[in-house]
């Protein structure tokens, strides 16, 4: 193409220059001169044109960078990817006239991130580090560090690009190794030669008969200027004279460019053919290409479902916890990549040869004959902990009162995002209106009150004698409380200041629950829980959120107590970080990430449990939870593993090493354990779930209308019911009823407030209901902690000190 260009610019210009130069073209040379001069200025031109398409490699190749080899070129280069993130740091290997890069130089062996062909590309330098290279539809905008090595990767590039260039189409025309091109090839291109020969002969036969009949012309004009004629008529032949003279240049110069066009044709007709078989061979590879990859993602996808979740087989090794931190992703794709956790515990486990340990036919022990501690199946409380016997050891936990199994089904109204839009603008984000769509019918304290759905594995943790034993049960219910997040897309509804929520099952579990919403800005929700077989749980839970564009993360701020009554055992522990992704595009999916320290205040006892982010390359299993219970001594007792949203299994470690060093200089340990026992197994979802926001069996409770429970509980809010029964348009204005009315409270408190400060006395502000605050013995934080009360109120049915809420 650009040589075409420069060809007709070329005689465009040979044109020009012929007719002023010449003043009288009435003989016949005039053709023959005016070819030559034309062909010569289009060579010239020709020329200029195939040395600016090198882009200047051959002025360039004495400034080579080194580079190890002659066709390769790699480095570090920042990319531009997107407005959020802007330039990534990238890895770029130019080879064969191919620039590719990469996130890392570990992706050289398996994943390209993309490559640009430097043939027919086009490279251009913004300012003293910025390369931009376009290919059609594709734009690179690239930053090297410094002056000095964006020069040495444009070189290169140039180099490549005409290196390419030559290699496609400045092959001779009669090389021996040329696969040869097929016979239809062939005869198209002969028949199209021949049809342009043919009207080229046509086109020459006009060129004599307009210079025959121009020349005649031109004779009758001269004769007519030789006449006696006035001056007026005289001066008007002249210019007749001089338009034929022109007409037969112009004539001469057609059949000229259509000769050289045809010549031209014929010489590079064997080029253009190959690289129309270039072509073809690329599409066929790329489609061959393309097949592959499917191939493999389908085959990675089905692996990936099938992989095991237990905690090893015999004679392998388990995925190790990785101890260093890795390159962050932050490419433009959908899948987010993180950082691994620093001082994470590193280490693998091995399932020892039950023959080594076996004392009898259901015994198992540990390294010695008569361990206080042996891992004996008959009387110790994970017997329960096998599936064979988990649903057995849980039908005493069974309801004793009907409660109901379905709500109504989701409606499936349409969203309208520029009706929501438009009233953001100008507004701060507190005070936007979203609706109900968004939402699920719970509250944020019946969320948190979830948390209590697998509260069975505390009362078998009331059972353990061991500390560390008790420790396992403990960890695999602080995992348990993620299991009802992976399809919970939806947000709960925001509770209203004062608003509280009970969940009374004394009699059915055991336990009896409370929450209450003890502060709006920033929304803190208190909950403590009393069971009568042996065990109490209260915390405070703060929310703290930061949207990142592509994905929104939540962060409960606040510590989890559980306490046992017999033992005096008390653990402490925190949640993770949830994370919502595809925010803006795509499906929404939730993951956990981030590491759990159960702390046992009275024995010491710990147990680190880690939460793997979920990567698309990683070849762990999705959702791993892995971690190591350890005694005050620091050693080893238990190996934790499982995901958070299936099951949690613990294996007793009969042996430790350490192993080899890792390539970041740390040692990792390895655990030699026994066979492993389910802990905790997810209760499968119930039917139609998918149509009743994915609850659970008791998230399907939980919103159940009660009689007799306070003014201010979640299952009398009015948005809330109507938005489960369907009547959205009628659920969003009530939910703007109640904030506008939560927002007068606000204001009439701070006017209070400030008629206080004026006055020079003191405001307490807001006072909350069931809770006080007090200053938490174990972590010195200030916590609202559970002051009594509020049973007996029920019981006597006196809620006068329940404030209007909804």
């Amino acid at each position: 193409m650009g040589k075409a260009a420069a060809l007709c610019s070329g005689s465009t210009r040979g044109l020009v220059s012929l007719l002023s130069a010449v003043p009288c073209l009435a003989c016949h040379e005039l053709p023959g001169s005016g070819r030559r001069a034309m062909s010569n200025e289009a060579a010239a031109a020709t020329g200029a044109g195939s040395r600016g398409g090198g882009g200047g490699g051959g002025g360039s190749a004495g400034t080579a960078p080194a580079a190890p080899g002659s066709d390769t070129y790699k480095g570090w280069l920042f990319k531009w990817t997107n407005y959020l993130k802007g330039y990534q740091r990238r890895w770029f290997v130019l080879s064969n006239g191919l620039l590719s890069y990469y996130r890392t130089q570990a992706e050289m062996a398996h994943t390209c991130r993309g490559t640009i062909n430097l043939s027919t590309a086009h490279i251009d330098t913004e300012d003293s580090c910025n390369i931009v290279l376009s290919n059609g539809g594709r734009t690179y905008h690239l930053k090297a560090n410094s002056e000095v090595e964006r020069q040495r990767w444009v070189t290169a590039l140039e180099l490549a690009k005409a290196k390419a260039i030559r290699m496609r189409n400045n092959q001779s025309d009669d090389s021996g190794d040329e696969e040869p091109a097929s016979q239809s090839d062939k005869s198209e291109l002969h028949g199209t030669l021949k049809t342009l020969s043919s009207k080229l002969e046509d086109l020459s036969t006009c060129n004599d008969l307009i210079a025959k009949h121009g020349a005649a012309l031109q004779r009758s004009l001269s004769e007519l200027e030789n006449l006696k004629l006035p001056a007026e008529s005289g001066e008007k032949i002249k210019a007749v004279n001089e338009r034929a003279t022109l007409f037969r240049i112009t004539s001469n110069a057609m059949i000229n460019a259509c000769r050289d066009f045809l010549d031209l044709a014929e010489t590079h007709s064997r080029k253009w053919q190959r690289a129309l078989q270039y072509e073809r061979e690329q599409r066929i590879r790329l489609e061959e290409t393309i097949e592959q990859l499917a191939k493999q993602h389908n085959s990675l996808e089905r692996a990936c479902r099938g992989a095991p979740g237990s905690a090893g087989s015999t004679g392998t090794a388990k995925g190790s916890v990785q101890s260093s931190k890795g390159e962050a992703s932050d490419e433009d794709e959908e899948t987010e990549y993180f950082d691994a956790m620093e001082d994470a515990p590193a280490f693998i486990t091995v399932t020892a040869d039950p023959k080594h340990h076996r004392r009898s036919g259901s015994n198992l022990s540990g390294a010695s004959e008569g361990h206080p501690e042996d891992w004996n199946l008959e009387d110790s409380v994970f017997e329960s902990s096998n599936q064979s016997s988990y649903n057995e050891s849980c039908k005493d936990l069974l309801p004793k009162k009907r409660r109901r199994t379905r709500i109504p089904d989701k409606p499936n109204y349409s969203l309208n995002l520029w009706s929501i839009m438009k009233n953001c603008i100008g507004k701060e984000l507190s005070k936007i209106p979203m609706p109900v769509n968004f939402n699920e019918p719970l509250s944020m304290l019946q969320r948190l009150t979830e948390d209590l759905e697998y509260h069975e594995l505390l009362d078998k943790a009331v059972k353990c004698e061991s500390s560390t034993e008790q420790m396992c049960f403990v960890a695999a219910f602080s995992v348990s409380s993620y299991s009802t997040t992976v399809h919970r897309t939806a947000k709960p509804f925001n509770p209203l200041l004062g608003e509280t929520y009970e969940l009374d099952r004394l009699e059915e579990f055991g336990f009896r629950s409370l929450c209450e919403q003890v502060s709006h800005h920033p929304p803190a929700a208190a909950h403590h829980v009393f069971s009568k077989r042996g065990w109490t749980l209260w915390q405070e839970i703060t929310i703290a959120s930061k949207f990142r564009g592509k994905y929104l993360s939540i962060m409960p701020l606040g510590a989890i107590h559980l306490e046992f009554h017999s033992s005096g055992n008390h653990y402490v522990w925190r949640k993770v970080t949830s994370t919502v992704h595809n925010i803006i595009v795509g499906k929404l999916w939730i993951d956990q990430s981030g590491e759990i320290e159960i702390v046992n205040h009275k024995s010491k006892d710990k147990c680190q449990l880690k939460f793997t982010p979920y990567s698309y390359f990683s070849r762990d299993v999705p959702r791993k939870v892995t971690g190591v219970v350890s005694d005050a001594d620091g050693k080893a007792h238990y190996v934790m593993s499982g995901t958070w949203d299936e099951k949690m299994e613990c294996s007793k470690i009969v042996h430790s090493s350490h192993g080899s060093t890792s390539s970041e200089g740390k040692q990792k340990t390895v655990y030699q354990t026994l066979s492993p026992k389910v802990l905790w197994k997810k209760y499968p979802l119930p039917e139609n779930a998918e149509n009743m926001y994915f609850f659970s069996d008791l998230a399907l409770t939980l919103n159940e209308p009660e009689e007799r429970v306070a003014p201010t509980d979640s299952r009398l809010r009015p948005d809330q019911r109507l938005m489960e029964s369907g009547r959205w348009d009628e659920a969003n204005v009530e939910k703007q009823r109640l904030e506008e009315k939560q927002r007068a409270v606000r204001r009439r408190r701070e006017a209070e407030a400030v008629e206080a400060l004026e006055e020079g006395k003191d405001y307490e502000g807001y006072i909350p209901l069931w809770f006080e605050r007090k200053v938490d013995p174990m972590t010195g934080e200030l916590i609202c902690a559970y002051k009594g009360g509020y049973w007996e109120a029920k019981d006597k049915q006196d809620w006068s000190v329940c404030p209007d809420i909804f």
